[in-house]
């Protein structure tokens, strides 16, 4: 554990002062005096809904927007950086949600680019820069292949380079937006312990997250923004789970109201109907699969655990028709999904949110009312010609239904909350009801308001008598949502357990471990 709240961290002086910054945009003032410190050696988190103003600061920091306003401070220094290159130079590194990476090059490419060792006629020294890039990696215990195609990583590894890229400058200041976001808990541990030896050299650390359960593993402090001002700075040490929701949130927020917790505990739960499966996979194999087996049945919420790259994401593919059944069978209602596509699988009322919702759920340029009525256009479509005010209708009524706060159906997704921008995707699929619900991390980056209301529309689906299959990498969103829960290893499914043998999230976490091939542990 970090240590918190100690008397000589407190009292050191600040690495950063921000003190009333301001930042407009147009007609919206994103933050409205706005003051921060972080110092040196410190992980800070830095919290607030979508909207809130986290981003905003974090690219007036970074040199991307100038504020409007009110002063900021390095090591006791006035800075404004007009540009990204001025701020990199006074040792600021941001690690954003949104990846940066050369897909095409290794790790090791990645980590030295633009600063690769070369010799006097220019040519690239590559064993050199892979050595370098090994012991980097193993001085902070990152496990990455220095070598591996950035490509061919699964998300979570792709993640992990972005962040070493990051710390492999002269940085005095780290900031890093949602880091775990798609991570396991063991790799979010490698990961912390990476970040708590950065800040043992000195460097403050801010780190932006969703996931509060991490703000008391990780933290010294706690700032949190709420509508461009600040709502509240805490020690982590000596604040609660509630406070720190009701700064987010505000203290009338209906998240409060959900038994007295931040979490939703405590609701009903669809009890998951008895009669026959609506989707039932039997031995099914092709190249990720390995005689994966389970059921769902309608009105239930399903859960699949397991760590980064086990199949739980090829299992959603498959059964989405992604990727093809190879052997064994996968049935809807009875009849065979072999040889299904997706656009056949949404024809039989399967549907998919999948992970990365800017590159595979939405199309970011496009208006709400377009990205609704994508997966429907046979609906909205008259001899080839989509029917604008039925496409409209449609998209006003999911806007209110999953309440996407927005200005209208034809404002660019691109410009929505990350929250919202979820509802999206959600949206698409909300009518007509969906006879199967794949959903892979469906709550990635949203904020702890939208994460509730995103966690009612999933309830809502199974109560409607969808059949729910939840991939989720938070083992207490597993928990509070699921009725049963399969952990897949290699591919496979090697048990299910119902709500009533659950325990808690370590028990479901020492349950996946347990799971693991025994040359794993051995390792």
């Amino acid at each position: 554990m970090v240590e918190q709240g100690s008397i000589a961290l407190i009292s050191a002086p600040p690495l950063l002062r921000v003190e009333g910054v301001r930042k407009r945009f147009g007609g919206v003032n994103a933050l409205r005096g706005v003051s921060l410190e972080i110092l040196s050696g410190e992980v800070h988190a830095l919290l607030g809904e979508n909207g809130a103003g986290k981003s905003t600061l974090i690219k007036i920091l970074s040199g991307v927007h100038v504020h409007d306003g009110g002063s900021i401070e390095i090591e006791g220094k006035p800075v404004s950086f007009s540009s990204p290159a001025q701020s990199r130079d006074a040792g600021v590194a941001v690690v954003y949600q949104d990846l940066s990476l050369v897909e095409s090059l290794s790790v090791a490419d990645n980590l030295l680019l633009g600063r690769e060792p070369k010799t006097r006629l220019g040519f690239l020294r590559k064993r050199q820069l892979v050595a370098q890039a090994e012991a980097f990696l193993k001085s902070q215990n990152i496990p990455l292949d220095a070598r591996a195609m950035v490509g061919s990583l699964p998300f979570a590894y792709r993640q992990m380079t972005e962040i070493a890229k990051a710390l492999m400058g002269d940085v005095r200041l780290l900031i890093l937006d949602e880091p775990t976001s798609a991570l396991t808990d063991d790799e979010e541990k490698i990961l912390f312990e990476a970040i708590r030896e950065v800040a043992a050299r000195g460097v403050g650390v801010i780190y932006v997250t969703h996931r509060l359960n991490e703000v008391f593993r990780i933290s010294n402090r706690v700032t949190v923004f709420r509508d461009g001002q600040n709502a509240g700075t805490f020690v982590t040490a000596q604040s609660t789970m509630r406070q720190l929701v009701g700064a987010i949130v505000g203290p009338d927020h209906a998240v409060l109201k959900t038994d007295g917790t931040a979490s939703g505990q405590g609701m009903a739960q669809p009890a998951g109907s008895i009669e026959s499966p609506v989707l039932e996979l039997k031995g099914v194999g092709n190249d990720r699969l390995d005689r994966a087996s389970l059921q769902l049945r309608a009105g239930e919420i399903h859960g699949l655990a397991g760590l980064i790259g086990s199949g739980r994401t090829e299992i959603l593919q498959t059964i989405f028709g992604l990727r093809p059944i190879q052997s064994g069978e996968a049935k809807l209602d009875g009849g065979s999904l072999k040889g299904t596509d997706p656009a056949a699988a949404i024809g039989l009322g399967i549907a998919l949110v999948p992970e990365d919702r800017h590159v595979q759920g939405l199309v970011l340029e496009h208006s709400i009312e377009r990205n609704l009525t994508l997966p429907r256009l046979p609906y909205f479509s008259r001899l080839g010609w989509l029917q604008r005010r039925p496409a409209g209708e449609h998209a006003n009524a999911a806007m209110r239904r999953l309440a996407v706060k927005a200005p209208s159906a034809s404002t660019l997704v691109k410009n929505l909350s990350g929250g919202n921008q979820q509802k999206v995707v959600f949206g698409k699929w909300n009518e007509p009801r969906p006879r199967v619900l794949l959903l892979d991390e469906p709550t990635v980056g949203v904020d702890v308001g939208a994460r509730e209301e995103i966690y009612g529309v999933i309830r809502a689906a199974a109560a409607a008598g969808s059949g729910v299959l939840l991939v989720s990498s938070d083992l207490s969103e597993l928990l509070q949502l699921c009725d049963r829960i399969s952990i897949v290893v290699d591919g496979r499914i090697t048990r299910t357990i119902a709500r009533p043998e659950f325990g808690g999230a370590e028990d479901l976490h020492h349950l996946i471990q347990l799971s693991q091939p025994s040359e794993e542990h051995a390792a």
